[in-house]
C-alpha cells in the first residue's frame, strides 16, 4: 500500500493497475463500491492443475512422506517454518526424517549474497528441500517445485496462505500444499476459518473467492489509509457502507465528474428516487428462511446475501424458482422475506427512506431535509392524495426532525406492498386496494 500512495504522489491523475491474486480487503471494498473498477481472470495458463491441499496436525511422518514422494519423481520441496531461531531444530528434524534429501536453509537475516547462492542453487536442482521462512512468497517462481509444507499455518494471514501455495503448481505437474497446525478444536473460529478456506478453495482462479472469505473475516479495514483494520465496528456496518456509497457518489457527480461516463441506472433528477439511495426495512415480522429449510448456516447467509442483490422482477423471479428447484416450496416466512424486495423497489419509487413495520403499523420516513426537492416532487403528492382518502388509517406526523406517515392495519408484508402499490396509483386515482384484505 505504501508503495503504491508513494508511486501516485510522484504524478496527479495517474491511471493505476493493480494485479494481485489475493485483493487485500481494502481494496477489493473498493471495487465492490464502485470507487474502482474490477476485473477478474478466471483462465488459468494452459496444462495447470488445482493444487491439491490438505490440513494435518504437526507429525513427521507426514513431512517424510511428503518430500520422500516429491524425491521420487524428481521434484522438489518448499518447507516453511517461519521462526528464524529454530530454523536449525527443523533442519535436523527433517534429515531425520528424510536422510536422503538435500536440504537447504534461507532466511531474511542471511547476507543478500549468500540468500541470492542458496536460491540459484536450488533453482539449479542441487537441493531436494529449501527450508525458510516466508521471503519465498514474493515471485519465486520455481517450476521443479512442486509439494509446499507449511508449518504453524493457522499463525498466517489467509491471503499469505493462498500466495505461499502459488509457489508450487507452476508447470503441468500435480501440486500438493500441506497446512500444519495444531487440532483444529484447539484454534480460533478466525484461524479455522482461514485454514478450511485456503483447504476448500483449491481450484484454479479461486484467490477472488479467497479475498471475498478475507474481506467476510477481517473487515474491510480504513479505506482512506494503511491500516487493515479501521472503523467499521464503531459506525455499524449499515451505516459505514451508506457513508461510503455518498463519498463515492459525491466525487462523481461533483468535482470528479468530467472523469465518470453517466450512469444509465442514475434517476433523473424529478424522480422520488434522485433523492433515496436505498431504503432499510425493520419489522418484528418473522421474514427468514428458517434452518429448518437451509440446514447449512453458510449456504443459508449467501441465500440471504443473493436476494439482497436482486434488483427487479425478472431478477426476483429467477431467484424463487432457482430456491424452488435447490429446497423445494417456499415456506411463509421465506415467502414474506422475498416480498420486501419488491417492498423496498416501491418504497424508493416514492421517496421512502426506512420502513418500519412493528405491531401491525407501517411507519414510512421520508427525506429529513424539510428544504428537500423531494416535497415539490409528484411522489410526495402520490403519498398526500392517499393520506386524504384513507384519514382513518393514516397520519403525518414529525418527530425529532424526522417526517413519517403512519399506516395502520398492515398485517404482514403482502399487505405493506398492496398499500404502497395503492399510493403510487393515487396521481391518476387509480386506488385498486383495500388496506387490511
Amino acid at each position: 500500500m505504501a508503495v503504491k500512495e508513494k508511486l501516485r504522489s510522484l504524478k496527479t491523475n495517474v491511471d493505476t493497475l493493480t494485479l494481485t491474486a489475493t485483493p487485500i480487503p481494502r481494496t477489493l471494498q473498493f471495487s465492490l463500491m464502485g470507487a474502482r473498477d474490477l476485473s477478474s481472470i478466471h483462465t488459468p495458463p494452459p496444462n495447470r492443475y488445482p493444487i491439491r491441499t490438505e490440513v494435518h496436525r504437526f507429525h513427521p511422518d507426514i513431512i517424510r512422506e511428503a518430500i520422500e514422494f516429491e524425491m521420487s519423481r524428481n521434484g522438489q520441496t518448499f518447507f516453511i517454518h517461519n521462526r528464524i531461531r529454530s530454523l536449525r531444530e527443523m533442519e535436523e528434524l527433517i534429515r531425520r526424517e528424510a536422510p536422503d534429501a538435500r536440504i537447504a536453509v534461507g532466511h531474511g537475516q542471511m547476507e543478500p549474497g549468500q540468500l541470492e547462492k542458496v536460491i540459484l542453487d536450488f533453482l539449479n536442482c542441487e537441493y531436494d528441500v529449501l527450508l525458510s521462512t516466508v521471503i519465498v512468497e514474493n515471485g519465486l517462481d520455481i517450476p521443479n517445485a512442486n509439494t509446499i509444507i507449511i508449518n504453524d499455518a493457522h499463525r498466517f494471514g489467509l491471503a499469505e496462505l493462498h500466495q505461499l501455495r502459488g509457489r508450487v503448481g507452476r508447470s503441468n505437474r500435480k501440486a500438493f500444499c500441506y497446512l500444519l497446525s495444531p487440532p483444529l478444536s484447539t484454534l480460533t473460529p478466525e484461524s479455522r476459518r482461514r485454514l478450511q478456506a485456503v483447504e476448500n478453495f483449491a481450484a484454479l482462479g479461486s484467490g477472488i473467492h479467497i479475498a471475498m472469505q478475507d474481506l467476510d473475516i477481517r473487515g474491510a479495514g480504513n479505506l482512506l489509509g494503511a491500516e487493515q483494520s479501521g472503523f467499521i465496528a464503531d459506525l455499524g456496518y449499515e451505516a459505514y457502507l451508506k457513508i461510503l456509497e455518498e463519498a463515492v457518489d459525491e466525487l462523481k457527480t461533483g468535482e470528479l465528474a468530467g472523469l465518470f461516463a453517466p450512469d444509465s441506472r442514475t434517476a433523473s433528477s424529478d424522480s422520488a428516487e434522485a433523492y433515496v439511495r436505498e431504503t432499510f426495512v425493520e419489522s418484528d415480522l418473522a421474514l427468514m428462511f428458517p434452518p429448518a429449510y437451509i440446514p447449512n448456516d453458510s449456504e443459508r447467509i449467501g441465500i440471504y446475501r443473493e436476494l439482497n442483490a436482486v434488483d427487479s422482477e425478472t431478477e426476483l423471479a429467477t431467484f424463487v424458482d432457482r430456491l424452488k428447484d435447490r429446497f423445494g416450496a417456499i415456506p411463509p416466512e421465506g415467502k414474506e422475506l422475498i416480498r420486501v424486495v419488491p417492498l423496498r423497489r416501491l418504497a424508493r419509487k416514492l421517496g421512502v427512506e426506512k420502513i418500519v413495520l412493528k405491531k401491525e403499523v407501517m411507519a414510512l420516513y421520508l427525506p429529513s431535509d424539510p428544504e428537500s426537492a423531494y416535497y415539490q416532487s409528484s411522489a410526495f403528492g402520490k403519498i398526500i392524495a392517499y393520506i386524504q382518502q384513507q384519514p382513518r388509517l393514516c397520519d403525518l406526523r414529525e418527530q425529532g426532525g424526522k417526517r413519517s406517515i403512519i399506516i395502520r392495519r398492515i398485517v404482514n408484508v403482502a399487505a405493506a406492498c398492496r398499500c404502497l402499490e395503492a399510493i403510487d396509483a393515487q396521481w391518476n386515482g387509480e386506488l385498486r386496494m383495500e388496506n387490511g384484505e
